[in-house]
């Protein structure tokens, strides 16, 4: 006999999502299904017809937890469909910028995760580490992007300005500062995770592997590779598909795993699978994100320009932003035709994870499935895209909205 568990909304994650799992007489999930109730706010839509600069301004608020690397997706997509080649400087400050802020994710995510993996009677020391790990890195990207959450200073063609020779020379010392701080943070993290008693198995799923950089840098999207498909073709139970707000994005006809596990076993040769692997590669990333970004604040010449003028008319060919954000990889295309934004979309993180989160429950108790969820640190504001109009007299036949 089959039984169905469903946890609405999931928690300790943004946004807001289902989790339906059916289970057998021993509450062994059979089948999982993760889908977002998240609404629709149509970000997308909103640049539209507008001057390409209010693309970064708008669709860094499509989240508040990874505004950075929205707002860099944003920003190089429009680069691109202008024809823009920014300035050596300005790849560096957005690099520095992407890295500092995939350290404070990771922060954030241990906070969110610490209920089910710190003993009570460290608590307090997990989250006295994670405001201390937080406050340093957010330090770098409001010195560099001009704000921590949804940052000014990132701009088509570039940056806004270069950082002075002060304020280098400051970064740079904080954060070779900080590095003993963050590897105990590390530490402290993962024999947390290892000890918390979670079945080495659990979670572990074998599709193939979204990322294309270990950091920053790779803004490559091969479009003849991707598709998408509406919730109601992917979900086989119709009440799913009709409930659900994000569309399934496919990498040559499947669903993938991307983020920080997908990219430490592409360009780490990490091997582990499942959600301690998940917990621990994200913890390990961190150190990643470290020295990427020193080495991006090392580099930077602070006399060298950082934006460059570009003719704001547009290319009308597709341009795209591809962002490694801490939740995995982030695609933004746009289209600028006689200086107004023709075309936008943005595929992000948690869209590819979708499909793979359900299933990953599969095979264990169906207490155990929040933990699988939040392994993933799903973003639904991000992945919330889909409402469904009348061709003809343009009523809303879709647009569920959740109720609390």
């Amino acid at each position: 006999m089959k039984d169905r568990v469903v946890i609405s909304p999931t928690t300790r994650q943004e946004g807001h999502a289902e989790l339906v799992m059916e289970v057998d007489d021993e509450g062994i999930v059979t089948k999982g299904m993760y889908l977002s109730i998240t609404p629709v706010r149509g970000l997308e839509k909103m640049v539209l017809n507008k001057a390409p600069e209010t693309a970064p301004v708008l669709c860094q608020r499509i989240c508040g937890v990874c505004p950075i690397p929205h707002t860099l997706a944003s920003a190089e997509a429009m680069d691109m469909a202008l024809g823009i080649e920014i300035p050596k400087a300005a790849k560096l400050l957005r690099k520095a910028v992407a890295a500092a802020h995939g350290i404070n994710s990771a922060a954030i995510h241990h906070f969110l995760v610490a209920p089910d993996v710190v003993p009570d009677d460290k608590f307090a020391d997990a989250v006295n580490s994670v405001s201390e790990v937080r406050k340093t890195v957010q330090y770098v990207v409001e010195m560099i992007a001009g704000e921590g959450i949804h940052p000014s200073d990132i701009r088509v063609g570039g940056m806004a300005r270069n950082i002075t020779p002060f304020t280098k020379e400051r970064l740079v010392e904080r954060m070779t500062a900080f590095k003993p701080k963050l590897e105990e943070h590390i530490e402290f993290i993962k024999n947390c995770v290892l000890e918390a008693g979670l079945p080495n198995d659990l979670g572990v799923v074998n599709q193939p592997l979204m990322a294309m950089d270990a950091t920053y840098g790779t803004n490559e999207f091969d479009m003849s590779k991707f598709s998408e498909v509406l919730p109601e073709a992917w979900y086989d139970d119709p009440e799913i598909g009709t409930k659900a707000c994000s569309v399934i994005p496919l990498w040559e006809g499947v669903n993938v795993e991307t983020g920080p596990r997908a990219r430490m076993e592409k360009f780490a040769g990490f091997k582990d699978k499942g959600v301690v692997a998940q917990h621990v590669a994200r913890a390990d990333e961190m150190m990643k994100n470290y020295n990427a970004c020193l080495e991006a604040l090392d580099a930077i010449d602070p006399a060298a320009p950082a934006n460059v003028s570009y003719d704001k008319r547009g290319t009308g060919e597709l341009g795209f932003g591809v962002i490694e954000g801490p939740r995995g990889t982030d695609v933004h295309m746009a289209k600028v035709v006689e200086g107004k934004t023709a075309f936008y979309s943005a595929i992000v993180p948690t869209t590819w994870n979708i499909p793979t989160m359900g299933p990953a429950t599969e095979g264990f108790h169906h207490e155990f499935g929040p933990h699988v969820i939040r392994a993933y640190d799903p973003c639904l504001s991000c992945a919330t895209h889909v409402m469904v109009v009348d061709d003809e007299d343009k009523s809303i036949l879709k647009n569920e909205m959740v109720r609390i």
